[in-house]
Parts: C-alpha cells; structure tokens; sequence
C-alpha cells in the first residue's frame, strides 16, 4: 500500500471520528492524498474501506477553503507527526517550507479544494450532530 493510501486510510478514520462527534468535515489539504482518492472514489473497495474505517459511506464533495487544520491534533494522537506526504502536491513535490513550518510550530495552515461529507447520496451536514442529521 503506497504512503499516500496509507494516508488516505487515516484521514478517512479520522473523518468517522468527527462525524460521530458532531465535528465539521476534515480538510484534505494533500493533492497526493487526494489524488488517491480519486483513484478509489466509485470503487467496490472504496465502499468497503469507507464502512471499515469510518463506519458510515463517506463521499468527496468540492469545498474550497484555506486557514488552519483543525484535525491535526486528533491524527497526531492516533499516529504521531504528519508524515511528510501531507505536504506533497501529486506530482510528488513537498512543500519544504510548508513540512518544516509544521514541524517547528505543530500547526497546518493550508488552502483545500475538497472535503468528505457523510451520507450514502443524501445532501448531509457534516458539521451537524448525528442525530440532527436524520
């Protein structure tokens, strides 16, 4: 399994955990993990990763954006530092300054054109409780 699908796995756990806690929608500031998604995105396996990692369908939605990464302090308890994946763009290139800013201060400041939302179609809020969303 490459980094950036690795990547993709965590994000998308990480995703469930704040839909079943009320939090708004993660930001995917990667183009490399992104452009993973994209690889799976209407896959039979990503239907199935969706349902083992997040517990619920989980779908790509455009959503443009930049200002700080809220979810980095929940994936840093889970599984450490970024890796530096998150700051590659999809032909492979890191964003040095980006890494090394993050690695000195432990905050991500970024801009992002997508985001998840849950649902199995239905036009979901993300940033509502569950129960609010029924």
């Amino acid at each position: 399994m490459s980094t950036a699908t690795t990547e993709l796995h965590r994000f998308l756990t990480i995703t469930g955990q704040r839909f079943k806690t009320g939090q708004s929608a993660p930001e995917v500031f990667s183009p490399a993990v992104d452009k993973a998604w994209h690889d799976l995105l209407g896959t039979p396996a990503y239907e199935a990763l969706c349902l083992e990692t997040a517990g619920q369908p989980i779908r790509h939605v455009a959503n443009n954006g930049h200002g700080p990464i809220a979810w980095v302090a929940a994936y840093e308890e889970a599984y450490g530092p970024l890796p530096e994946i998150w700051f590659t763009d999809a032909d492979g290139t890191v964003d040095q300054d980006a890494a090394a800013r993050y690695r000195k201060t432990g905050t991500v400041v970024a801009e992002w054109d997508c985001s998840p939302t849950g649902g199995d179609g239905d036009d979901v809020a993300p940033d509502q409780p569950e129960t609010a969303r029924r």
